[in-house]
C-alpha cells in the first residue's frame, strides 16, 4: 500500500502540477480582487475534483464499452505520460497539462475561468485523467487500494487549492527559474514511472512472458 501511495503521489502531483498551475492562475486573474481569486480557485478545484472522482469510477467501464483492453490503455497511457515528462524535463509547455496559446488567449477575455481553463485542462487534464485511470487499474479492484489512490488524489487537490490561494506570493518567491527546476525534477520521475506503466502493460498483455 505504501508503494501504491508513493506512486500515486508522484504521478498525480506531476500531472495535476499544483506548482505549475499557480503562476498560470495568477496571470489569468491579474487585476482581480482577492475575493474573486478565492472564488475562482475554490470553484475550479471543486469542479476538477468532481470530474476526476467520477472518471476514477466510470473510466474502466468506458474502456470496456469501447472494447479497449486495460493492457493497451496502460501502454498508451505510459507513452502519453512519457511525452508529457519529456516536455517537463525540457521546460516546454504541453497541451497535456496546460492550455495552448489559443486557449490562453480565449481565457484572458473571460471573467469566470473556474471551468475553463482552470478545472479543464489545467487541473483535470488528459495527463491527470490518464494517470488516475492507470492507478485505479493498478489496484486490481481492491477497495482499500482504491481508497489509497483516491485519498492521495484528495490530498493533491487540497495542495492545489492551497497553491492557487497563495499563487501570487508563491510565483514571486520561486520565480520562473524555480518553477522550471522543480518541473524538470518531477519530469524525470514521471518519465521513469511512464516507462514502468509501458513495461507493466506489455507484460500484462502476454506478448512477452517473464
Amino acid at each position: 500500500m505504501l508503494d501504491l501511495a508513493l506512486t500515486s503521489a508522484v504521478a498525480l502531483l506531476v500531472t495535476i502540477d499544483p506548482i505549475g498551475t499557480g503562476p498560470v492562475f495568477a496571470a489569468l486573474t491579474r487585476g482581480s480582487d482577492d475575493a474573486h481569486r478565492r472564488r475562482m480557485a475554490v470553484k475550479g478545484v471543486l469542479i476538477a475534483a468532481g470530474i476526476l472522482f467520477v472518471f476514477a469510477f466510470v473510466g474502466d467501464f468506458l474502456l470496456r464499452a469501447l472494447g479497449i483492453g486495460f493492457p493497451a490503455f496502460r501502454i498508451a497511457g505510459g507513452i502519453l505520460l512519457l511525452l508529457l515528462a519529456i516536455d517537463m524535463a525540457f521546460a516546454r509547455p504541453s497541451g497535456l497539462r496546460s492550455t495552448t496559446e489559443p486557449e490562453q488567449e480565449e481565457a484572458t477575455h473571460k471573467e469566470d475561468i473556474s471551468v475553463f481553463p482552470l478545472a479543464i485542462p489545467l487541473i483535470a487534464g488528459p495527463g491527470a485523467l490518464t494517470s488516475l485511470l492507470l492507478l485505479m487499474g493498478k489496484s486490481d479492484g481492491d477497495p482499500l487500494a482504491q481508497a489509497v489512490v483516491l485519498g492521495v488524489l484528495a490530498l493533491v487537490l487540497l495542495a492545489n487549492l492551497a497553491v492557487l490561494l497563495a499563487a501570487g506570493r508563491i510565483t514571486k518567491l520561486m520565480g520562473v527559474t524555480g518553477v522550471n527546476v522543480v518541473n524538470r525534477i518531477l519530469g524525470i520521475l514521471l518519465a521513469a514511472l511512464a516507462c514502468q506503466f509501458v513495461i507493466d502493460g506489455i507484460l500484462q498483455s502476454g506478448i512477452v512472458r517473464t
